[in-house]
């Protein structure tokens, strides 16, 4: 019997592209209990993702005969829909092996979340619907032990390598892990799903639910918790790094060069990603500038930097009135979709806050996906911590990009939609669009050029109005997570390339809303993916307008 990475190629290459997809599809399924769980299957709803080395070892070698097989099929030979599908099958299978050469895993975290977090994440978006769901909740906090230790094992042979987070990661990643470890048993957030049983599970079973869970929080996943505690207090920092970038850990430079290919999907090198930023902030600077000289202000860039990071009149009172005014925004932008996608999600979501155990560390916002079949709305989840650090100026902009329209086509479309009303909000969205600029050029600063977190934070500090808070959190961020920063203002800068494209070659016939649903209805994809779709589909309705 064949394993599952490999297959005999039959005559037809679209067949064989099909039994690939088919059974890298099973392998995803497998390797991801969590997401297979919400979909319905009963014995994954109550297992962890598998992290050891054993099994990240063995996904990779079915991931070795997965990319054989896609090779061995000539995308030219397929169909449009499925030349897409192959580009980023490629993607993804090299991104996977190219990554497992360095052995990423030894540092499982970043400096807000990562594995230690999943299950008080999972916890706060798990709604069981049945008895066997809960059973199933149960059972997967037995198992946060060797969840755990999957994770804790990478971490000791990080420790042998010297592959290891700076010290001021580590320590974050301990303070949250501290207030998970010795919260009390019945006061952990990983009992939240068994108070949300439906009313039709009768009261005999919600109490043997209830008092299973406890006590495999009580007897298993706390004592797990305090022992990946004491190690990472006792063994981790044993010797801490000191240096921030990634760079600076062995092999770090290839590593950091594979971290840009991947996080960008672009074969670009971190030099040129440095200047793109550079050009970005100064153009981004420029408009600021433009929108200061609206509100009358007297005084300089500087000084109305100060203004707005101090003045009262900009910040939330109450977590309630941050919340409030992040869903009127939310519900503004719900209301602007029509005019730019024919096609609209059915799943909603909900704006909550972040939990309290996570939003010390925690970005100001972050999306948190949802599962209709499981009946659980997507969550936009805002940041209640710190309130003098939130400004209600950025709402606007943030709420665009976590919520709705999203994170692929942000600021293409947040300039369009009438969300902003006052200059100061204005300035908001340029401080966002600062915000992905300054990304580019902190994080290969940081990874590449060798930079303080004081030279990072100057970027942030002297070019936008963010709160020192976010600024601190954020660099923090990119500090943990070398190369993901730069994903954002790359996609960004593409889409809007691919607009006025669009727009320049088509004129009056140009639709929006056509633009955004062929960008979108095949899902993410590598860049190089999206730009020849995109091309595609400009010479389609370009010929279509020529022949009528």
């Amino acid at each position: 019997m064949l394993a599952l990475g490999a297959a005999p190629l039959q005559a037809d290459p679209t067949s064989d592209f099909s039994a690939l997809v088919a059974d890298f599809d099973a392998h995803e399924k497998a390797r991801d209990p969590i997401s297979t769980g919400r979909d319905g299957d009963l014995e994954a709803l109550g297992q962890w993702p598998d992290g050891s080395p054993g099994a990240v070892e063995r996904r990779l070698e079915l991931e070795r005969g997965f990319r054989d097989r896609l090779r061995a099929i000539d995308r030219d030979d397929l169909d449009a829909r499925d030349q897409v599908s192959h580009r980023v099958l490629a993607y993804l299978l090299d991104s996977r092996l190219m990554l497992g050469r360095f052995q990423s895993q030894r540092i499982p975290f970043t400096n807000d979340s990562g594995f230690f977090s999943t299950p008080i994440r999972l916890a706060n978006s798990t709604r069981p619907r049945s008895v066997a769901e809960a059973e199933a909740w149960v059972r997967r906090l037995n198992a946060i032990p060797e969840f755990l230790q999957g994770h804790l094992a990478w971490m000791e042979q990080g420790v042998a390598t010297g592959f290891v987070p700076p010290e001021p990661v580590v320590r974050e990643v301990i303070d949250q892990i501290r207030t998970i470890a010795e919260a009390e048993a019945d006061h952990s957030e990983m009992l939240a799903p068994l108070t949300r049983l439906p009313a039709s599970v009768p009261e005999s079973e919600r109490q043997r639910l209830q008092q299973a869970a406890l006590e495999a929080v009580a007897d298993r996943a706390l004592p797990a918790y305090r022992h990946l505690l004491s190690f990472l207090e006792q063994d981790y920092l044993a010797e801490p790094r000191q240096s921030l970038g990634i760079s600076e850990v062995p092999n770090g430079r290839d590593y950091y060069q594979a971290l840009v290919h991947y996080h960008t999907t672009l074969q670009i090198s971190p030099e040129e990603i440095h200047k793109r930023g550079l050009s970005e902030v100064q153009r981004i600077r420029a408009e600021m500038d433009a929108v200061i000289e609206t509100t009358g202000f007297d005084g300089s860039f500087e000084a109305f930097l100060d203004y707005l990071r101090s003045d009262p009149r900009f910040y939330a009172e109450t977590p309630e009135e941050l919340l409030t005014a992040a869903s009127r925004i939310a519900k503004l932008a719900d209301d602007a979709m029509p005019a730019f996608f024919r096609k609209l999600p059915r799943l909603p979501y909900g704006i909550r806050p972040v939990p309290d155990s996570m939003a010390p560390q925690y970005t100001t916002a972050r999306y948190w996906p949802g599962n209709l079949e499981a009946g659980e709305a997507g969550g936009y989840m805002v940041n209640t911590y710190a309130l003098d650090q939130r400004p209600l100026y950025e709402l606007p902009a943030l709420t665009l990009h976590e919520a709705v329209p999203g994170h692929h086509h942000q600021i293409a479309l947040a300039q369009d939609m009438g969300i902003y009303r006052t200059p100061y909000e204005h300035f908001g969205r340029l401080t966002y669009e600062m915000w992905r600029a300054c990304r580019l050029v902190v994080d290969t600063g940081l990874h590449w050029y060798g930079w303080s977190r004081e030279e990072a934070e100057a970027c942030f500090l002297e070019n936008s109005a963010l709160a020192p808070h976010n600024i601190r959190t954020e660099v923090s961020r990119y500090i943990a997570w070398p190369g993901q920063a730069l994903a954002y203002k790359s996609g960004e800068l593409l889409i809007r390339a691919l607009r006025q494209e669009a727009e320049a070659t088509l004129g009056d016939r140009f639709d929006l809303r056509a633009f955004h649903d062929r960008l979108l209805d095949e899902g993410a994809m590598p860049l190089s993916a999206v730009e020849a779709k995109m091309r595609a589909w400009i010479r389609e309705q370009n010929d279509t307008i020529e022949s009528s």
